[in-house]
């Protein structure tokens, strides 16, 4: 209690000094001093003047001192609340003037006597540690005796969140006194700039930041730069306001309500104020709360790449925001430009608010933040209800009023509930509106009720305003209605014979092209906005409505005034009295373009299709009459002195799947017989028209007398350059009588399958390319000595062609096939066209040799 007296002693020293100033000779106190104008008198009077000048201000200086010894104390006394009761430095501030008001004292003197209670405290507790640890009287205070370690010097001193530098858990003296005195800064100005100045100096730049932005958030969804440190002026007048929507740090933290943290701050791709000065580094945004109300954002930069932060370093800057949060709740904010006034009641006056909810007409609440021993938001009170509230349960207005949100309305707290939204718009201030959202209440405290309505909530400084229309069954049906209308493109209309009052639903007026504020068209009319082409139909439908009285229907062609033509279905019923007599006529157009131009396409692509097959057919037709004429399906032996040959051809069952395969059998000038078949790529009248040009060419090529792989060099010339880019695939053998030698080559075709002795086998797979790939390739060329009775078998590949079988699997069942012994050649070629596995409807072609 020692300090406080400070003031006094300081006092009693400043007034024995001004005393023997007094005294010295030329005072104007001393006895005998000479006086008068313009002489001696003149100058003491000066000197008088000056004395007192010099007097008051170290009066001032004084009280100063004081003060600021007084401050001192209280902050000390603040940071053993903030230890002891577990709370924020706001709420400490808050609890001491709560205290100080009860106890009818001043802070100064309560922070005075909780400081020397702690003092006491403090000296209990060391002593007791003290002497558990070594049995003896602890050393002086002083240290000059003793020096055993305090093991409570980790403690923050008067509980001041404590900046960690990252090397001991232990913090710093010299951080806590910075942190300390950017608390009293922060709490003892009057605007954010300085608070931004003071956080920046003696508690982040610690931390290695090097500039600081404070944020004071709008109740329209704005930003508004209420201070900043450490960034250029003009950098600050850039960025003196965000309008809503702009993505930034500081809005992320706003709308996720939450620190947020950006290692590099261009990596985010966030514009924010100084990113062009700090690009490189990294940026925290905390929110600003109180109360849990987020006033504005507390924004720290550093200049290089941000690690990873502690969790003390997190809850040290929240406290920080929270030091924020008290001076943009208590001083006036800073101009925005632009920026929107606020709304009535902004200040926190609660009697405006209940004024502005009586005056509504649909049920509203004012709701009132219920804060816990902590400082933190737990629920809402209901303050005042209007007189058009009606509670869901059949509650009187008195039985609800003054009560929790969440106790009369325990449904409400769902995650994504009414509840989580009351306490979105509460934090940030921004306003809630939607349409049909469902409100679930329960009924004898087990049967869920549910209700659609309309719902609004807004801020009002501390205040919430509730409004809420619910949406009764008539409405509902309605809507429901307006809506099946719409997606249906149904308009219906009314119209008064008697008294000529016609009404249309939102629908009709679009149909005719007409704004909403147009008349109605009479049915009568109806020929006037009617394509002359209609005339008869609509006659007919009116006189069938009107004169006879019986429900009619049609459809005609609406023309708009903007020249736009609609197909409508109209569909009328009249309304007749007892005597039945009209009353009025009822009905609904109904837009059917959409089917009408459906309609049309489906016919033009139905006779284009017929069109198409028929063309198809056609084609097909031509096709097979041109291969059967080349290559009949049934063809007789053909016999040499030394062969006996058979052929095979079956084409595809389908017409458009009609491909190229070929064959051809001939006797040469040099007295050798021709043998080949042949497979073009495609089917159609194309590859029957190629699968011509090759057969021929083939057949005038082998009168020269070449061998077989000559021959196919010379056809994949023919196949290259004089066609229309066709591959095909192919084996041609040349056998000699005398020699009986059998000389063959390939095009990429399967090899002949040689069966001798009842065993069959396939002849090596010698080298030749595709014909038609390449301009020129070679072909190897083979021999084989036959001998009597051997069967030499050449075919395409829809013989043997599976979908769910490899080739090869498909060959080796052809020759399991080709083992078996018949009586001629001819029924051996019949066997494997019925046994054949082949399921792609290919054109196939065999053709069988047999040594006489």
């Amino acid at each position: 209690m020692g300090t406080p007296r400070q003031p006094e002693r300081s006092e009693q020293r400043s007034t024995a000094a001004t005393d023997d100033e007094r005294a010295r000779p030329g005072s104007p106190d001393v006895p005998g001093s000479p006086e008068g104008p313009g002489g001696p008198v003149g100058t003491a009077s000066a000197l008088g003047r000056l004395a007192d000048t010099v007097d008051r201000l170290r009066r001032e200086v004084r009280e100063a001192h004081a003060a600021a010894d007084g401050r001192a104390l209280i902050e000390m006394a603040k940071g053993i609340l903030v230890e002891r009761l577990r709370c924020g430095p706001v709420q400490a501030d808050r609890q001491l003037a709560s205290l100080s008001a009860r106890a009818g004292v001043t802070r100064l003197e309560l922070a005075a006597d909780i400081i020397s209670q702690a003092a006491h405290d403090r000296l209990a507790e060391v002593t007791a540690s003290f002497i558990a640890d070594v049995g003896a009287v602890p050393p002086a205070a002083d240290g000059t005796a003793g020096g055993t370690t305090d093991r409570t010097a980790d403690r923050p001193a008067g509980g001041t969140a404590v900046l960690e530098t990252g090397t001991a858990s232990t913090p710093a003296p010299s951080v806590a006194v910075r942190l300390r005195t950017a608390e009293s800064g922060a709490l003892a100005a009057d605007d954010t700039q300085a608070v931004a100045e003071s956080l920046l100096a003696h508690a982040l730049a610690p931390l290695g930041a090097v500039a600081v932005a404070v944020w004071a958030a709008r109740t329209d969804a704005s930003l508004v730069l209420a201070g900043c440190a450490g960034l250029p002026p003009e950098e600050a007048a850039r960025w003196h306001y965000v309008p809503p929507a702009v993505a930034t740090p500081a809005r992320r933290a706003l709308t996720e309500r939450r620190q947020v943290s950006f290692p590099v701050l261009k990596d985010a791709c966030l514009p924010s104020v100084g990113h062009r000065e700090l690009p490189d580094g990294g940026r925290v945004a905390v929110p600003a709360e109180a109360g849990g109300r987020i006033l504005g954002v507390l924004e720290i930069c550093w200049p290089r790449p941000l690690p990873p932060q502690s969790p003390q370093i997190r809850r040290q800057l929240e406290a920080l925001a929270e030091l924020c949060a008290h001076t943009l709740e208590y001083s006036a904010p800073a101009a925005a430009g632009p920026c929107p006034a606020l709304p009535p009641c902004a200040a926190g006056g609660v009697g405006e608010l209940v004024d502005l909810a009586d005056g509504i007409r649909d049920p509203a609440l004012v709701l009132l933040p219920a804060l816990d021993a902590h400082g933190r938001l737990g629920d809402f009170r209901i303050h005042h209800v209007n007189r058009h509230f009606v509670d869901p349960l059949g509650r009187p207005a008195g039985a609800v009023t003054g009560a929790l949100l969440l106790e009369a309305y325990p449904m409400a707290a769902g995650d994504e509930g009414l509840f989580h939204t009351i306490e979105r718009v509460h934090a940030t201030g921004e306003p809630f509106r939607a349409e049909r959202i469902t409100l679930t209440t329960v009924v004898d405290h087990q049967i869920p009720v549910s209700s659609l309505a309309d719902i609004s909530i807004s801020r009002h400084g501390t205040c919430l305003l509730l409004v809420w229309r619910v949406e009764d069954e008539a409405v509902r049906l309605a809507n429901l209605l307006q809506h099946a209308q719409r997606l249906g493109r149904i308009g219906g209309f009314e119209e008064n014979t008697t008294t000529g009052e016609i009404t249309w639903n939102q629908q009709l007026f679009s149909f005719y092209g007409l704004p909403r504020t147009a008349r109605p068209v009479p049915l009568e009319q109806l020929p006037a906005f009617a394509h002359p082409d209609d005339s008869a139909t609509i006659g007919r439908f009116l006189r069938t409505l009107l004169h006879h009285r019986r429900p009619a229907s049609t459809d005609f062609r609406l023309r708009r005034p903007d020249g736009i033509a609609r197909h409508i279905r109209i569909v009328g019923e009249p309304v007749l009295d007892a005597a039945g007599r009209l009353l009025a006529v009822r009905g609904a157009y109904q837009d059917i373009s959409a089917q009408h131009w459906t309609e049309v396409a489906l016919a033009a692509t139905r006779d284009q299709l017929a069109h198409s097959e028929q063309q198809a057919a056609e084609r097909n037709r031509l096709t097979l009459q041109l291969q059967h004429a080349i290559m009949p399906p049934a063809r007789g032996p053909m016999d040499t002195p030394h062969l006996h040959i058979a052929v095979r051809y079956r084409p595809a069952e389908k017409d458009h799947l009609v491909g190229g395969d070929w064959y051809d059998v001939a006797t040469l000038p040099t007295g050798q017989t021709l043998l080949c078949v042949g497979d073009v790529a495609g089917h159609g009248i194309d590859a029957a028209t190629d699968m011509v040009v090759l057969r021929n060419a083939l057949r005038g090529l082998a009168a020269t007398g070449a061998g077989p792989a000559q021959l196919l060099a010379w056809l994949n010339v023919v196949t290259f350059h004089l066609t229309e880019r066709v591959t095909a695939t192919a084996v041609c053998a040349l056998y000699d009588p005398a020699s009986r030698v059998l000389s063959w080559a390939r095009a990429g075709h399967l090899p002949p399958v040689l069966i001798r002795r009842r065993h069959a086998d396939a002849l090596p797979l010698i080298k030749g390319l595709l014909l038609g790939a390449v301009p020129e390739t070679w072909y190897e060329e083979d021999r084989l000595q036959l001998e009597p009775g051997d069967v030499l078998l050449m075919y395409t590949d829809g013989l043997i062609e599976c979908k769910d079988r490899s080739l090869h699997d498909a060959q080796r069942q052809l020759l399991t096939t080709g083992d078996c012994s018949t009586d001629t050649l001819e029924q051996r070629l019949d066997k494997l066209l019925s046994r054949s596995s082949a399921d792609t409807d290919d054109d196939t072609c065999v053709i069988g040799m047999q040594l006489r």
